[in-house]
């Protein structure tokens, strides 16, 4: 330590202050003078643009969901069904468990169903996102499931519902005549509660017949 600051802690000791505040102070001042030098232009105080460092994950990214590009500001770890309820505001995809195991998040990524909850938000940039939001058509006419649902009053509390919905319709994009048993196999991922399985495949059944015309 040079003379000059021996001298003035001592001094500043003398006068009530402590020699660690001092030093912490002095170490403090030296931090905010170097880093002005990096965020201010020397001829005006211009704040610099600031670039990300290398290997840094960009959180500014666009998500393609229900046929819309919405951008938005996303943590790297963040998962898609975090996004999608507490930024986006898309309530319809519900987080139950949050570790990939009751369905209620489910959502389409490309056609497919997958748990929101277990993807992150960074991973499905440039991919085909469907909420429960977005089965409705612009004319207002619900999907066969959402149909088939409200004629056979498939769900009790309905918590789980928009992910059995989900899962049901990757189901009928795959085969429109499901068996009972071929519904109960694919809808094998998601929970109820309410353990009301009985009228699910009920209406995924009606689901089908309106499906297919019947």
């Amino acid at each position: 330590m040079s003379q000059e600051i021996i001298e003035l802690t001592e001094e500043t000791t003398q006068q009530g202050v402590s020699r660690r505040n001092f030093i912490k102070g002095a170490i403090t001042a030296s931090a905010a003078v170097s880093s002005s030098s990096y965020l201010f232009r020397s001829n005006g105080g211009a704040l610099l643009a600031q670039s990300p460092a290398a290997g840094a994950v960009e959180r500014l990214i666009t998500l393609n969901i229900n046929g819309r590009s919405r951008r938005i500001e996303v943590p790297p770890m963040e998962t898609l069904g975090t996004t999608l309820r507490y930024k986006l505001g898309l309530t319809g995809t519900k987080i139950g468990c949050d570790r990939a195991e009751c369905g209620a998040c489910t959502v389409l990524i490309d056609g497919v169903a997958q748990y929101s909850c277990s993807v992150l938000t960074h991973s499905v940039r440039g991919r085909e996102l469907t909420t429960i939001e977005g089965l409705e058509a612009e004319d207002g006419t619900l999907h066969p499931m959402q149909q088939a649902v409200l004629e056979e009053q498939g769900f009790q509390c309905a918590f789980c519902m928009s992910g059995f919905i989900m899962n049901t319709v990757a189901l009928l994009n795959e085969n429109s005549s499901p068996t009972r048993k071929d519904a109960a196999e694919w809808l094998s991922g998601n929970l109820c509660r309410c353990a009301d399985y009985d009228k699910i495949l009920t209406s995924v059944m009606r689901a089908a017949e309106i499906t297919r015309g019947a």
